[in-house]
């Protein structure tokens, strides 16, 4: 039985994830992020400006990327992404089977509000998680970049920043994102007492 096929549009932004398989860690080291960050930038060189990442966070067993496309339907760049990253992660661990779980899941960007939402849930998944107290603290997301607290790389932040004051961007942003922290942690804080 053949997987039906994804509507797609040229010219549009999607939100992709990609879980492990029964919810297990696709990274296990340091070394697992690095290498799916150059797997993901020889991706980008590869396609040849078919593709732009306008952010990103590698969660534990998952990942979100808020990807731009051209002509090029998306799953050629997800496919390539994730193909080369379970042969790596698989020789690795000596693992055999499925890294993934089913097919990754694409979101169509259909407004700007839309787009700055999820740019904002994205950076925000580590505090989601309890992993970390503020966004800027997680090593393995590109909200650094879009804070000025490290150079860009990978990511185009135009676009999202183009949204905010042209003189004050990044703090603006900043505050955007932010904004919701007290709000996630308290709700969070919240569940754990009560479990």
């Amino acid at each position: 039985m053949t997987s039906r096929a994804r509507k797609w549009y040229p010219n549009s932004v999607y939100h992709v994830t990609a879980r492990g398989n029964r919810k297990s860690n696709i990274f296990k080291e340091e070394e697992d992020f690095r290498t799916y960050l150059t797997i993901l930038e020889d991706a980008i060189e590869y396609f040849n400006g078919q593709y732009e990442i306008m952010c990103y966070c590698l969660m534990d067993n998952h990942v979100h990327i808020l990807l731009k496309t051209k002509i090029k339907h998306i799953k050629y760049f997800i496919s390539r992404l994730n193909s080369i990253y379970a042969k790596f992660f698989n020789n690795k661990y000596n693992y055999l089977g499925h890294l993934y779980q089913k097919r990754y899941f694409s979101e169509l960007i259909r407004s700007d509000l839309q787009m700055l939402e999820t740019s904002r849930y994205i950076h925000l998944n580590p505090i989601k998680a309890n992993m970390v107290k503020k966004p800027d603290e997680y090593k393995w997301s590109s909200y650094s970049m879009y804070i000025g607290k490290e150079k860009e790389r990978l990511i185009n932040s135009q676009k999202i920043l183009a949204y905010f004051k042209k003189d004050n961007q990044r703090e603006l942003y900043r505050k955007f994102v932010e904004s919701r922290v007290e709000q996630i942690c308290s709700h969070t804080g919240s569940e754990s007492s009560n479990s």
